[in-house]
């Protein structure tokens, strides 16, 4: 098994934080995306798509997609349980987990991509409108979620989860992509604060 891993990359991270909470340990491989090796002839047999990560399981399986990888662990090894237990759980971790991808990881994955002048190379074209667009739809979203976080310590309830990773990672995107979290919303700050606290976010 080989877990090949883009750095600081947001979705690689998802499944690194995943792993250290899981206690799972997986050979990793460095893929440099600054020199676009995920754009080599190599990588883009793995995956054609050119995007990290990749898990190459013993049977040569090649499992893309980092919430797909994170469920092959879950599967593997249920506890500690970060996709929910009871059905209302697994329900309610996949709603919102879905939920942060589609209105707040990728409008910040958007603002990064097409206006930070480190990504001219990669995104091509760059559509500073588009980047711009998105910074309203971020910031309404995690007004949203200040006040759900208002009545609960995680996102789907009073256990952490694959939503709470997703969320913690989009939120740390917001640094490079120049985005500031408004300070009026301390329900996501102290949900934000928490979260980085945990081991697992150094991973």
């Amino acid at each position: 098994m080989k877990l090949y891993d883009g750095g600081r990359a947001p979705n690689p991270r998802r499944v690194r934080i995943f792993l250290a909470e899981k206690g799972i340990t997986v050979p990793i491989e460095p893929v440099d995306l600054g020199a676009q090796s995920h754009k080599s002839e190599q990588f883009t047999a793995l995956n054609p798509l050119q995007r990290l990560p990749v898990l190459i399981l013993d049977d040569g399986t090649v499992l893309t997609e980092s919430i797909a990888i994170c469920r092959y662990f879950e599967a593997v090894q249920p506890e500690p349980a970060l996709f929910g237990r009871a059905p209302k759980s697994v329900a309610l971790v996949e709603m919102w987990q879905r939920r942060l991808e589609l209105n707040l990881y990728l409008p910040i994955q958007a603002v990064f991509r097409h206006l930070h002048p480190g990504m001219k190379e990669m995104e091509v074209p760059q559509i500073s409108a588009w980047g711009e667009v998105n910074k309203p739809r971020a910031i309404e979203f995690l007004a949203l979620l200040d006040k759900e976080l208002a009545s609960r310590p995680f996102i789907a309830g009073e256990e952490f989860t694959v939503a709470d990773i997703t969320g913690l990672v989009a939120v740390d995107f917001m640094k490079p992509a120049k985005l500031p979290l408004p300070p009026e919303l301390t329900h996501v700050t102290r949900w934000h604060r928490e979260l980085a606290a945990r081991p697992s976010a150094a991973a």
